[in-house]
């Protein structure tokens, strides 16, 4: 069974008059896979993550989206995380007096209570932590820092990248991560997302970017072309 079916879905700014979209976006995404959207600035790339993850500001006019057997429009953005989706903003924002360590904590356990799993405790928690951040090679500063208060350009999309690993979401929608990064930043964040995805092959991703040379270090199963709200064109990695 796909984990993601989206059916002629259409979307427009939410409020009267509000413009539209998304003009009937189909796209079936099974897991364990790596689907890229890639188009120009405008063409519906961002907006279809922002509806998926449940954003109010976007108002889905027609359409369905069914996410492992779910109605997923019946769901708030919070019910649709943890039900393991994962979005990765564009342009993370920071969170000044809440630490990385508390934050992510209290994300994994909401996830896990709404499992009727058993919440980690502290040394449950760090070990996890631990192993996430050898994973990623990253150091263990970051926990104490208010959530990417401070932080740099390519931090921000690693940290973003942590918490993915940190909260193992079903399907991660990865929106436009190399956008102001350098090559090197770049490098590391698309190392992130693969070392994430080789120690979870079950792991299911949406990328949404603008360039190729993201697709040089994360290698797609599939890419889809949208343009003007629409995917006009799907093929393997070669497209």
């Amino acid at each position: 069974m796909a984990l993601l079916e989206i059916r002629n879905l259409h979307a427009k700014v939410a409020g009267p008059g509000g413009r539209e979209i998304l003009k009937g976006v189909d796209l079936t995404i099974e897991p364990g896979q790596i689907h890229a959207i890639m188009g120009k600035n405008g063409s519906g790339k961002s907006t279809l993550c922002q509806v998926l993850a449940g954003r109010e500001t976007y108002e889905v006019t027609e359409g369905e989206i069914i996410y492992d057997g779910k109605d997923l429009l019946e769901l708030d953005a919070e019910e649709r995380a943890r039900e393991g989706l994962f979005l990765g903003f564009q342009y993370p924002v920071e969170i000044p007096g809440v630490s990385t360590s508390y934050f992510l904590k209290a994300a994994v356990n909401a996830i896990r209570k709404h499992r009727n799993e058993k919440e980690l405790d502290a040394v449950e928690f760090l070990t996890l932590v631990k192993s996430k951040m050898k994973l990623l090679e990253m150091d263990s500063s970051f926990m104490n820092r208010a959530v990417n208060e401070g932080f740099s350009g390519g931090e921000k999309k690693r940290n973003e990248i942590f918490q993915m690993a940190v909260i193992n979401p079903r399907l991660a929608l990865v929106d436009e991560t190399d956008s102001g990064l350098d090559i090197d930043a770049l490098r590391v964040v698309a190392n992130g997302v693969n070392a994430v995805k080789k120690a979870d092959p079950d792991k299911t991703i949406l990328l949404v970017t603008h360039y190729q040379r993201l697709l040089n270090y994360i290698v797609p199963d599939f890419v889809h072309v949208m343009i003007d709200g629409r995917i006009v064109k799907s093929g393997g990695k070669e497209l």
